[in-house]
């Protein structure tokens, strides 16, 4: 699959590793501020990082790939997440999980669409066990979901979820979240 990245200039991380330069610790929060300007971390920004730092590449890497919210491939536009916790395991979220595979055209989760509309994620837990199986769609919930209720959360998703109207919209629960991975 082609890897469509945006143009990454490697001056643009000069700022921000010259910002943490003197702090103890301060990869991960590097890492975090330039993901948040690329969507992503890119190879060439991890390599001026090392430079910059005096810190071998293997060890960045070994940072960027040890936190799940790091991510070293472009994410799409949408981003489904799959709950396989126990709760939604056991209520078939495995079946959900398949469902989004085989609409969304990826061979398997953590993987984008060819065309980076969507990525698919599966996750272990989302905290609404009571509600599983969950999925969760650019931060909104839908609970109880069956796989024949896949192609329309995917299509929401197209549409845009946050045209919504979540006080009436049955299958969306309000959560508050102040999370940089669903936005």
């Amino acid at each position: 699959m082609e890897d469509t990245k945006i143009s990454m200039n490697p001056t643009s991380v000069l700022p921000i590793v010259e910002k943490y330069k003197n702090r103890r610790g301060s990869l991960i929060s590097i890492l975090e501020e330039i993901q948040s300007q690329y969507g992503y971390l890119p190879g060439d920004a991890l390599q001026v990082v090392a430079e910059k730092t005096g810190r071998s590449l293997v060890d960045i890497y070994g940072v960027a790939t040890f936190y799940k919210a790091f991510r070293l491939k472009p994410r799409g536009k949408h981003l489904v997440s799959v709950c396989l916790g126990t709760a939604c395991h056991v209520r078939g979220g495995p079946s959900i999980a398949q469902e989004f595979e085989s609409q969304l055209k990826v061979r398997r989760t953590g993987e984008t669409t060819p065309d980076k509309e969507f990525t698919l994620e599966t996750v272990m837990c989302l905290g609404a066990c009571a509600l599983g199986p969950i999925v969760v769609a650019d931060g909104h919930y839908f609970p109880n979901v069956m796989t024949h209720q896949v192609s329309r959360i995917i299509d929401r998703s197209r549409e845009g979820l946050d045209k919504v109207e979540v006080q009436k919209d049955k299958r969306i629960f309000p959560v508050e979240v102040a999370c940089p991975r669903c936005n």
